[in-house]
């Protein structure tokens, strides 16, 4: 019999224990220290949403948040948070959390690999190959529980692993895709090659102060982005907004909620 790939929090203990018993878990090169520290410090300050523990296909357990709005509507969003971070950072993920749940859709806000605090940005592109499983485990579990409009947002890592992953599924379950403040890339992960191989809708978002290498790779992204045959990429610069939306998340929520109403089934 096959296992589900969510489990309920207090399934967690049991769930683990009888799979050890039937197969060893592959290890994960993210700083689990790190993510069990996040978890703690996420769970004991969270005033909306509930936890939702679920396992990748490597057998890693990692924590995301859902946070319910109308789930007759069918539709929800996957949030990616950036570099090192957690799933309800207070920059970009939580606002779009509590922005979005105000017009009725649901998130899913998942952790995502990270590294130790003084990893350098180049040795994220070790975690990649775990990227996929996190997302997997995400959309598997948002089909059972009936969505059927789903779009990917991530924001600066968080848009190049979303983008990684895109590039290479062929998943029907992901309607369209955000990326918010994502930059070139690099040797591991390569923005400008991905882009044109994700499959659907994409919306790339960033602000007129943003991060200098989001800025030198805005011509680049849309040349990329605009290399898909099929499908509409649009490109969409929001003026006095930083790399992080501070001051602007408004702005932020009714851009992401403009594009999902112009994408939803």
């Amino acid at each position: 019999m096959m296992l589900k790939t969510f489990i309920k929090p207090g399934l967690v203990l049991f769930i683990l224990l009888a799979v050890s018993t039937l197969t060893p878990v592959a290890a994960t090169n993210s700083d689990v220290a790190k993510e069990s520290r996040w978890a703690e410090q996420v769970i004991d300050g969270l005033l909306d949403g509930d936890e939702l523990w679920l396992i990748d296909d490597i057998g890693h357990e990692f924590l995301s948040i859902l946070t319910e709005g109308d789930e007759s509507s069918g539709r929800a969003v996957v949030l990616v948070h950036g570099i090192g971070v957690h799933p309800n950072w207070p920059d970009v993920i939580y606002p779009l959390r509590a922005g979005l749940l105000e017009q009725g859709i649901t998130t899913l806000s998942l952790q995502m690999p990270i590294l130790a605090n003084d990893a350098d940005e180049r040795e994220y592109g070790l975690l990649f190959p775990e990227v996929p499983g996190r997302f997997e485990a995400a959309l598997d579990y948002l089909d059972d529980e009936g969505y059927k409009n789903v779009t990917i947002v991530g924001h600066s890592m968080g848009a190049s692993m979303a983008t990684y992953y895109l590039s290479q599924s062929d998943t029907k379950a992901v309607d369209s895709l955000v990326i918010i403040g994502m930059v070139a890339g690099g040797a591991y992960y390569n923005n400008l090659e991905a882009l044109p191989k994700v499959r659907v809708p994409v919306l790339d978002l960033y602000g007129s102060e943003d991060l200098e290498r989001v800025l030198n790779s805005v011509d680049q992204r849309a040349t990329s982005g605009k290399k898909q045959s099929v499908h509409q990429y649009l490109q969409v610069r929001v003026d006095g907004a930083n790399h992080f939306f501070q001051g602007h998340e408004d702005s932020l929520v009714r851009q992401v909620a403009e594009w999902l109403d112009a994408h939803r089934n």
